[in-house]
């Protein structure tokens, strides 16, 4: 059974701030690795159980990377909420990326 993804508010002013380009694909990449099994661990995306996010969110947090951006999501039920989506710079840590 699919997922159904929400982009929260939050989320959609990031999005607004990435280039065409990566935004894009930031969007595919969304609807093709959240809409079937997001709580499932892959090579681009991981639960982070001991991360304390900014944002309001049901724990666990998860994270898809796509590039050099970060998805930060959390799951309820049938529902996926992607919360942020940050850039990625070179040595930086999750925490330093929220």
């Amino acid at each position: 059974m699919p997922f159904t993804v929400i982009i929260d508010p939050s989320a959609l002013k990031d999005l607004r701030g990435i280039r065409v380009f990566d935004r894009r694909r930031i969007v595919q990449a969304i609807d093709d690795e959240l809409i079937h099994e997001p709580t499932v661990a892959t090579r681009n995306r991981k639960m982070l159980p001991d991360l304390v996010p900014p944002f309001f969110c049901r724990p666990p947090v998860w994270q898809l990377r796509i590039g050099n951006f970060r998805v930060f999501y959390d799951v309820d039920e049938n529902v996926v909420y992607v919360r942020v989506i940050r850039p990625k710079l070179p040595h930086q840590t999750t925490e330093q990326v929220l």
